[in-house]
């Protein structure tokens, strides 16, 4: 069956349009004209992915993610028609995947689509007793349920946010580059800025805080990010 996406916006036009390039790309779509009506048809319907504009009358973009976030880990991608990155950066740090600035191309959205698509498309359906689980001091990530846990608690995170924080586990000892965490995510070439990375990290690190988690990640000043000692004692 074919994976289902949301397309919220209240212009039709932008509908119609992303709708149409989505089912060339082989995906059913559903479409919301305002947030309230989104919420409603995300209960209802559980789709793979929602496409997300952020400036909406009545409830703003910002305001469904929080409330999608509340209840489940739903990926998505936000549509900004604001030219201002701290408005874009606030949405990936509330737990969207990707965003994209209008006016976009069809094909840009469909691209940034697939690439979270694919990133979820291993989740298993059922519990395994012996899928790979990759421990690092009280760090824990079940690489095929795709959970992650801190001293056995487990830690909520979106799938770009899994991605990475797998990537630097991957290879502890490693210093990883803006660059090649881009290319763990989308793969080599696709366009995204190194600021979405960083407000990535930050939201990864806030997490774990929360929890006593101080030394998940650690900045190497001009090269990168690697993975803490995941002590939970400050550095």
């Amino acid at each position: 069956m074919p994976r289902t996406i949301l397309v919220v916006d209240d212009d039709p036009h932008i509908r119609q349009l992303l709708a149409f390039a989505l089912d060339k790309a082989g995906l059913g779509t559903i479409e919301a004209e305002d947030g309230e009506a989104a919420l409603d048809l995300a209960a209802r319907h559980n789709p793979d992915l929602v496409i997300l504009d952020i400036n909406m009358p009545r409830m703003d973009g910002l305001e469904v993610c929080r409330r999608l976030r509340a209840t489940g880990e739903i990926p998505i991608l936000f549509l900004s028609s604001r030219d201002d990155e701290i408005d874009r950066v606030l949405g990936i740090e509330l737990g969207a995947d990707d965003y994209v600035v209008k006016p976009f191309s069809p094909r840009e959205v469909v691209a940034r689509a697939m690439a979270i698509l694919r990133r979820i498309a291993a989740r298993p359906p059922a519990v395994d007793e012996n899928r790979p689980v990759l421990h690092h001091g009280r760090l824990a990530l079940d690489l095929d349920g795709w959970h992650a846990s801190w001293s056995g608690e487990p830690v909520p995170l979106t799938v770009s946010e899994f991605t990475i924080l797998r990537t630097l586990a991957s290879a502890p000892g490693r210093v990883f580059s803006r660059d090649a965490i881009i290319d763990r995510l989308h793969g080599p070439g696709f366009a995204i800025t190194d600021r979405t990375i960083d407000s990535h990290i930050r939201n990864l690190r806030a997490k774990f805080v929360g929890i006593g988690g101080l030394d998940v990640i650690e900045t190497r000043p001009g090269i990168g990010y690697s993975l803490g000692n995941c002590a939970g004692e400050a550095g």
